[in-house]
């Protein structure tokens, strides 16, 4: 099996497939309705984010709330964070801050 990156017009995600098939197969499977716009090979096993370059100082811990509301959203950012406003009662900002956290923390 081969990790690859797959680009949708509203989402990234990393899977394992066998090939560029299957990793086609995975995408249509949870995302149907999306367009796929780029589906690529990682040259490596691993994939790797830098959470410097993301703004995360290492004090951050997922938070089982926001994931829960971006399942519930399907991974929309925006239903989301009205969800997390909704469930938590914190205003926009917070919740902005709270589901984009941990949208790169591989939610």
């Amino acid at each position: 099996m081969a990790l690859f990156e797959i680009e949708t017009n509203a989402h990234i995600m990393i899977a394992w497939a066998d090939d560029r098939e299957n990793a086609e197969e995975i995408a249509k499977t949870h995302y149907p309705e999306e367009e796929i716009l780029r589906l690529t090979k990682r040259p490596r096993d691993i994939w790797v984010i830098s959470k410097r370059l993301l703004g995360i100082d290492g004090n951050s811990e997922p938070c089982d709330v926001a994931r829960e509301c971006l399942s519930r959203a399907a991974g929309d950012k925006v239903h989301a964070i009205r969800l997390y406003m909704l469930d938590t009662g914190v205003d926009l900002q917070e919740a902005q801050r709270a589901i984009e956290t941990n949208m790169s923390l591989g939610w």
